[in-house]
């Protein structure tokens, strides 16, 4: 069965630090590229981050640009999001993705509709 699972959310102060993790079973993690997503309530879900399966490419959306960083561990079946500098609008749930269909660049790795499976979610609240 296809599992993602997020933690690491948490209450934060405006300029604190968080790592979200997101496990995955072994089968959702093999050659898989994996999407942070975020959706703030009232707003569409957006793109946060995507990292390649080897790790070599990276993208961020411009709000968090220089602020967050997207690692794996795949010897863990894991992938991380490190967020400094947070600020409130950084409030949101934060959901990891795995993508598996054909898809290179920015364009369609920011896409939700690239991503095949989600996780459930882990809420990340920035206090100022």
């Amino acid at each position: 069965q296809v599992q993602l699972v997020e933690s690491g959310g948490g209450l934060v102060q405006a300029g604190d630090s968080l790592r979200l993790s997101c496990a995955a079973s072994r089968r959702t993690f093999s050659n898989s590229r994996m999407g942070w997503f975020r959706q703030a309530p009232g707003k569409e879900r957006e793109f946060v981050s995507f990292i390649s399966w080897s790790g070599d490419i990276t993208y961020y959306a411009d709000s968090v640009k220089g602020r967050f960083t997207a690692s794996r561990d795949n010897a863990k079946n894991t992938v991380y999001l490190e967020m400094n500098s947070l600020k409130p609008e950084d409030t949101a749930v934060y959901y990891c993705a795995a993508m598996y269909i054909v898809c290179s660049g920015y364009e369609c790795s920011s896409r939700a509709s690239s991503y095949n499976y989600w996780g459930q979610g882990t809420q990340v609240t920035v206090s100022s």
